[in-house]
C-alpha cells in the first residue's frame, strides 16, 4: 500500500471516529435534557403492552413522546383513562398502528453516518414476526380490521406534505402469505371515470375497509383525490377531490381527512373534515388548528389526532359531527391505535 493510500485510509477512519464522537455527545446532551423534562411528563411505568383482548376493556396504544430513556417506546393506557399512568414497553416506533392482534411498527435503524428505516410486523405480544427495509422516512401506517393486511407510506423524496416537492411510496403486506405489494402506484387508475396515467402520481394514507377494499389519497396534477382501492384487482378509482390522509369510520360510512382550505398559509393549510360516503357531503369539525395527521376514530363519533407540543406531539379529540370543542386526550403521544 502506497503512502498516499495509507494516508487516505487514516483520514477516512479519523472522520468516522469524529462523527461517532459528535453523535455520542449530541445524544448524551439530548438524553440529559430529556431526563429533566421527563420528570414533568405523564406518569409511566415499565410493563407489558399487548395487542390482544384485555380484561380491563379497550386500551389506547401509542408512541410515547415523553422525554427520556423510554421516548418513542410503545405505551398503553385504558381508553377510559387516557391521561392515567401509562404502561411502556419496547419496541420503539416512529409510526404505529394495530388491529386484531397484529401491529406494525415503523422504526429508525440508527447508523453512525446515516439512519435507515424498517417496518416490523408484530404479534399480539409485540414479538417480531417479519421485518422489511423501507425506502425512506416513515409517515403513515395502518392495519386492516382483521389484522391480515398492513399498509405503510414513506417519503422517498422530501419530508413534508405541505409543498409539492415530495415523493411517496405506499405498500400493502398480506400477513397470511407475506406477499408484499411494494408500490401501489402501479395500480390501474380511473380518474373522473376515465383511465389515467401520469408520471407525477403519489399515493399515501391507506385506510382499510376490509381485506380487499381500502381508501387512500392520490395526488397528481397539483390536486389530491380520495380514491377507492381494490387490493385484489389492483385498481384505484377517484371519489372526491381535496382529500388527504383519509380515515374510515368503524361503521364504514364516513371518512375523516385533512382538507386544504383556500386562504390559509401554505405552511399550515389543513383543517379536519368528515366526508359522508353516501352523500359526499362535507362537515368541518370545530378544530380550527392546522392538522397534519391521519386522524383515528376512537368510536363512531369521536376523532383523535396529533398536534405539535413541547414534547413533539399531543393527542387531541373532537366530535366528528362538527359540534363540541376540541379536548386534550393524551399529552406526549403520537400514532395511536385502539385495541379492544
Amino acid at each position: 500500500m502506497t503512502f498516499a493510500r495509507r494516508l487516505l485510509v487514516l483520514c477516512a477512519a479519523a472522520a468516522v471516529l469524529v462523527a461517532a464522537g459528535v453523535w455520542t455527545v449530541l445524544r448524551a446532551g439530548d438524553e440529559a435534557r430529556g431526563a429533566d423534562r421527563a420528570a414533568d411528563g405523564p406518569p409511566a411505568k415499565a410493563g407489558i403492552v399487548g395487542l390482544g383482548p384485555h380484561t380491563d376493556g379497550a386500551r389506547l396504544v401509542f408512541r410515547s413522546m415523553t422525554w427520556g430513556a423510554q421516548r418513542d417506546h410503545l405505551a398503553a393506557v385504558p381508553l377510559t383513562e387516557p391521561r392515567g399512568t401509562r404502561t411502556v414497553a419496547t419496541p420503539a416506533c416512529l409510526r404505529f398502528h394495530a388491529a386484531a392482534g397484529t401491529g406494525v411498527c415503523l422504526q429508525t435503524v440508527h447508523g453512525v453516518l446515516q439512519d435507515t428505516y424498517r417496518a416490523v410486523v408484530l404479534d399480539a405480544d409485540l414479538h417480531e414476526r417479519r421485518r422489511y427495509d423501507l425506502a425512506g422516512i416513515p409517515t403513515r401506517s395502518r392495519v386492516s380490521p382483521s389484522g391480515n393486511l398492513v399498509a405503510w407510506t414513506v417519503f422517498v423524496g422530501g419530508d413534508s406534505y405541505a409543498g409539492t416537492d415530495f415523493s411517496t411510496r405506499t405498500s400493502i403486506l398480506d400477513t397470511r402469505t407475506w406477499t408484499l405489494q411494494e408500490n401501489l402506484e402501479t395500480y390501474a387508475i380511473t380518474l373522473d371515470g376515465k383511465p389515467y396515467r401520469a408520471a407525477d402520481t403519489n399515493l399515501w394514507g391507506v385506510t382499510f375497509a376490509d381485506d380487499e377494499h381500502f381508501y387512500a389519497t392520490l395526488a397528481t396534477g397539483g390536486q389530491t383525490h380520495l380514491v377507492a382501492g381494490d387490493a385484489i384487482q389492483h385498481t384505484l378509482t377517484t371519489l372526491h377531490d381535496n382529500v388527504e390522509c383519509p380515515s374510515l369510520s368503524p361503521d364504514g360510512t364516513r371518512i375523516a381527512y385533512k382538507k386544504r382550505v383556500p386562504g390559509l398559509s401554505d405552511d399550515a393549510p389543513w383543517r379536519l373534515y368528515v366526508l359522508d360516503l353516501k352523500t359526499m357531503g362535507e362537515t368541518a369539525t370545530t378544530e380550527g388548528r392546522n392538522i397534519d395527521d391521519q386522524a383515528l376514530w376512537l368510536d363512531d363519533h369521536t376523532l383523535a389526532y396529533s398536534l405539535p407540543s413541547d414534547d413533539g406531539s399531543d393527542l387531541w379529540t373532537v366530535p366528528a359531527a362538527g359540534t363540541g370543542t376540541p379536548a386534550l386526550l393524551a399529552p406526549a403521544a403520537l400514532a395511536p391505535a385502539v385495541v379492544r
